[in-house]
């Protein structure tokens, strides 16, 4: 099933972290590219990800967020970007909560 929607960050800091990665250096820019196409992939199908079962959802983007799905976008290199969706009216969001070197995705799901 395909489903588009509106990508959203979680809050202003993930979307200036986002920004300030096109002035960066080198895979600053590489990363910021990747985020961006991401984004295009998940605003034409908010399943284009690979769904975490809820028991692994972290506490910390439960209470941080209140989500109640979280969702993972594979992007090259070993980053991963973690959205949610987020039903408003009749609008579907993917919310942006962060993205994470494959180190930091591995200690953050405690694999």
């Amino acid at each position: 099933m395909k489903l588009n929607s509106i990508p959203t960050f979680a809050n202003k800091n993930v979307e200036e972290s986002f920004l300030l990665l096109e002035n960066g250096d080198l895979s600053d820019k590489q990363l910021f590219k990747f985020i961006n196409q991401a984004l295009t992939n998940i605003e034409e199908n908010v399943f284009c990800g690979v769904q975490i079962p809820k028991r692994l959802i972290p506490k910390e983007y439960e209470v941080k967020y209140g989500i109640k799905n979280l969702w993972k976008y594979d992007l090259p290199k070993g980053w991963r970007l973690m959205y949610s969706i987020v039903n408003e009216e009749a609008i579907i969001i993917s919310l942006v909560l962060e993205w994470l070197d494959h180190k930091e995705y591995e200690r953050r799901f405690h694999y």
